[in-house]
């Protein structure tokens, strides 16, 4: 470990100071920073991400569309053809050569875009609140976000930032989560921004073997959380606006509690601590050596990292990958799985059925209602705002902020977060999905309980 501080000489990194400094100041300023739009507090990506939005209006959900089609036409050809073109591609195989259970995820979202878009074929696909509410109200939104986030990821991956961070931050995150400090990141920028941004820095990072199996899906599940903005919509379609601060206070807590506890327990607890090609991490790679405090040896290794750095044009080329890996990689899987999801939970009464057994945990709680309030429990899975949607009903008030407060802890929702999750690189399944969701209701309640029981 003595020779790593030989790495950098001083000349050197001196040279490489202002690469290291004002990209990542700027890559700060973008995702981290809050800023007030519109009356939200919001980040400077997603104000970018809207300014798309705003100038293209409803065509996005054309633009939108034409990918979704485009890339289940392309995955099908590319099966049955393997041009040799892609397969010699590891990025173009990658993006259009997914495995079978992919490729029919990306058929489904196909045919669901399709129809919504034409608005044929079965209502139950394409009315506003299936297909409808993924592709007008949730594609555009990702699509505008996946543009600017993907190309300005490298300002906070490729200049050394995370590298300082995370010397920085590991005391706190490596003792209390068992995480890297650069985890933390992850967390803020979901926090300030979207949670869709987490995850697909946390994507990232996992494919360039910054984090562990599992790291990524422990970071990805747990810390992508949700924005302050959506929260406030959240709170204001059950009428409590009033009570924002206790309210994204209980949620906090919960989701700290949360943090600490479900990474414990399988099936993140029985993720590999391995690589994403298997390779195992250094033990020792938090360490700071001797005669450096945390703040230099963070500032070695990210003038290190910065001295790596290539010509802008391959920045610039890596930031179109990224977005490119996520709009056509990622797009038709919350399609079809998000319309999946929507279809269930508004035709079938599955999701009642499940909320049944925690009709005596609530009571046991104290919570009125309880068998209303039962009925959102689970539906959350499927799309976090339809708890907020059913709550509005319940003349309780905390009930309603009880319903509000677990449809944003629960985290793991099919229409978008759960999607994301399941057609990224991070190594989790469907099936461990719904485990960590029923874990994360199951902990959290409790805790936003007995915060409600403060406040009514």
């Amino acid at each position: 470990m003595q020779d790593t501080t030989k790495t950098i000489d001083q000349p050197r990194s001196k040279a490489h100071f202002w690469t290291f400094l004002i990209p990542s100041l700027l890559g700060l300023f973008l995702f981290m920073f809050p800023i007030s739009y519109q009356g939200d507090i919001t980040i400077p990506v997603a104000v970018l991400a809207k300014s798309i939005q705003a100038i293209f209006g409803d065509f996005l959900v054309t633009i939108v569309t034409a990918i979704i089609a485009f890339m289940s036409v392309a995955s099908i050809i590319t099966r049955l053809t393997q041009p040799r073109f892609i397969t010699r591609s590891p990025f173009l195989n990658n993006l259009f050569n997914p495995s079978l259970l992919w490729l029919g995820v990306r058929i489904v979202g196909g045919i669901a875009v399709v129809a919504t878009f034409f608005q044929v074929g079965p209502e139950a696909i394409w009315e506003e609140n299936t297909g409808g509410l993924v592709l007008e109200g949730l594609l555009p939104t990702l699509f505008s976000v996946f543009i600017f986030a993907g190309l300005l990821l490298p300002l906070l991956l490729n200049f050394g930032l995370l590298e300082l961070f995370g010397t920085l931050l590991s005391k706190i995150m490596r003792p209390v989560f068992n995480l890297p400090g650069r985890s933390a990141i992850d967390c803020i920028a979901s926090w300030l921004g979207d949670g869709s941004v987490g995850i697909l820095l946390t994507s990232k990072q996992y494919e360039e073997k910054f984090y562990t199996q599992r790291e990524a899906a422990v970071v990805g599940t747990t810390f992508s959380a949700v924005s302050i903005t959506f929260s406030l919509v959240v709170l204001a379609q059950v009428k409590l606006e009033h009570l924002f601060l206790p309210f994204y206070g209980s949620i906090c807590l919960a989701g700290l509690v949360a943090a600490v506890i479900i990474p414990r327990l399988p099936p993140l607890s029985m993720k590999k601590d391995t690589f994403i090609d298997g390779s195992k991490p250094d033990n020792d790679a938090d360490a700071i050596p001797q005669g450096h405090t945390s703040f230099s040896w963070g500032m070695n290794l990210a003038l290190e990292k910065a001295s790596k750095v290539g010509p802008l044009k391959s920045v610039f080329h890596d930031g179109l990958k990224n977005a490119a890996d996520m709009v056509f990689g990622v797009l038709p899987v919350v399609m079809g799985l998000g319309t999946i999801a929507l279809m269930i939970a508004e035709h079938t009464s599955v999701f009642a059925m499940l909320g049944q057994p925690f009709v005596p945990f609530l009571e046991m709680l104290g919570i009125p209602e309880a068998v209303q309030a039962s009925q959102t429990m689970v539906v959350g899975f499927a799309d976090m705002f339809i708890p907020a949607i059913l709550a509005a009903s319940i003349d309780n008030e905390m009930t309603r902020f009880v319903i509000a407060a677990m449809s944003v802890t629960q985290l793991i929702y099919m229409s978008e977060v759960g999607a994301l999750l399941l057609g990224s690189k991070i190594p989790v399944n469907i099936v461990e999905l719904i485990i960590i969701f029923i874990l994360r209701t199951l902990i959290t309640l409790p805790v936003i309980a007995g915060v409600a029981h403060l406040i009514f």
